[in-house]
């Protein structure tokens, strides 16, 4: 079969009725639409629909809180401690950015650290979400373990990705968001769900000898980005995300992958305000001009055009508000098998191939028992 396509705001819905039918109340089921919604308006589908059913499993499990319960633990002022209590890890961070950003107005710069949260699914939604108000932010956080330390063969360090962002000229975000891996863990999971074989580089089989087939490397290795590069960075980000905060670390942390068992993932957020550091005219003309310098530049012979952090992702994001979403059969066949379960009907999709719209379910919606 091949790939279906549907609206954005369509799909967004479904999300968010199936989430609520897990007993998540409306704002924050919304919210966890809305970051799985903009991974796939991002082309990251790694992010995107296929973590949903992986979530939904964990409440079910009672690994993860359906209602979650943020409290604040330390407070300084400038210095927050924030514990989620083990619920959804995307409500934990938005806390914690708006917090962030709130902080570093009145302080200049803020650091909240938060523990016991889980799975925020893309760093770089809430950094932008600080750089669209006027503030750097760097977000790290800690995972469950996905590559062996560098000399090593046991699978004990975390992709324990981060990002970076800060306003751009007219109102654009300059912004990166990267794990320490060759690939984030999630685009292998996409390789498998395809049937699609991985790069070269990507991962390694459980004894270390590298592999493309995304199965092997699933229940194996994933390599580090830069080689001793890539575990480093991840050691460090366990020490800021996890050991710093009082959050799990190293193999202590529950992927979202695992239906059972606490999280226990831990974030570090540093917020800046950059009216706290430059005058912002004077901000706004020097970074429109660094951005100018570089889109002008002389392009490669294999590349179509230089781009700047995060232009890739916004580019991605017009194409499919325009055109809709494609997602995979496989992950399909999970959402279908939800809307059975809740009585959710699946959103209005047409085969790519024969581009003809069909529905699935015109069940009411119900509580997931």
């Amino acid at each position: 079969m091949s790939p279906r396509t549907v609206e954005p705001p369509a799909l967004a819905a479904f999300l968010t009725d199936v989430t609520r039918a897990h007993g998540v109340p409306p704002e924050d089921a919304a919210l966890l639409a809305d970051t799985l919604l903009v991974a796939e308006l991002w082309g990251h589908p790694s992010h995107g629909a296929i973590r949903l059913p992986w979530y939904l499993a964990r409440i079910r499990s009672g690994a993860m809180r359906a209602v979650t319960d943020v409290e604040t633990v330390r407070d300084s002022g400038s210095v927050v401690v924030l514990d989620g209590h083990d619920g959804l890890g995307q409500v934990v961070t938005q806390r914690a950015v708006e917090l962030g950003v709130e902080r570093a107005r009145t302080h200049g710069i803020s650091a909240v650290a938060v523990r016991r949260s889980g799975h925020f699914g893309t760093a770089a939604y809430f950094t932008r979400y600080a750089a669209e108000r006027g503030c750097v932010a760097i977000l790290a956080t800690n995972a469950s373990p996905a590559m062996a330390p560098w000399g090593g063969r046991t699978k004990l360090v975390g992709t324990n990705p981060w990002s970076i962002a800060a306003p751009g000229p007219d109102g654009d975000v300059l912004v990166m968001d990267m794990a320490n891996t060759a690939v984030a863990r999630g685009k292998v999971y996409v390789a498998a769900d395809r049937g699609e074989p991985i790069p070269e580089g990507w991962g390694a089989r459980a004894d270390g000898t590298p592999t493309t087939d995304p199965r092997e490397a699933i229940e194996g290795l994933i390599s580090p980005v830069g080689g001793a590069k890539g575990y480093v960075m991840s050691f460090m980000f366990d020490v800021l995300a996890g050991v710093l905060t009082g959050s799990a670390f190293g193999s202590d942390v529950v992927g979202p992958y695992r239906p059972e068992g606490a999280s226990g993932a831990g974030h570090l957020l540093l917020t800046l305000d950059v009216a706290a550091v430059a005058d912002p005219e004077d901000y706004d003309a020097r970074v429109a001009a660094l951005v100018a310098q570089v889109r002008g530049s002389e392009a490669a012979a294999w590349s179509d055009g230089v781009l700047t952090p995060g232009e890739l992702e916004d580019r991605s994001r017009r194409r499919a508000e325009a055109d809709g979403i494609r997602v995979s059969d496989q992950t399909w066949t999970e959402l279908a098998t939800l809307a059975d379960a809740t009585g959710v009907p699946l959103p209005p999709a047409f085969d790519d191939s024969a581009a003809t719209t069909t529905t699935t379910s015109t069940t009411t919606p119900k509580e997931h028992a």
